[in-house]
């Protein structure tokens, strides 16, 4: 087994610059940004339509996305917005193709 490598200040620095990152996008935000359904956002964010539609709910029964919804609904809207603009050897360390 091979032994992990060590961490270089640089890389201890992009973690804290990372770990302060406020990268967040509400699914409303989103859903007036894109013209997706709830479904498709279930989707991107790996939870149930049932649970996307609490979030657009506006009485007592209403849920709230998590810190990882809002950080998925973001990076796709990242992706939306500048996906051409990434190197293709970039997207698919990013993105790789699925191996079904």
């Amino acid at each position: 087994m091979k032994k992990p490598r060590s961490l270089t200040s640089r890389e201890r620095n992009l973690i804290a610059i990372y770990s302060q990152c406020q990268l967040g996008m509400t699914p409303r935000q989103f859903y007036a940004k894109w013209g997706v359904t709830h479904e498709e956002i279930a989707f991107i964010c790996s939870r149930s339509n049932s649970t996307v539609r609490g979030w657009f709910k506006r009485d007592k029964s209403r849920r709230f996305p998590t810190a990882v919804d809002l950080r998925h609904l973001a990076v796709m809207d990242f992706l939306l917005e500048h996906f051409e603009e990434i190197p293709g050897e970039l997207r698919s360390l990013l993105c790789p193709p699925s191996q079904s």
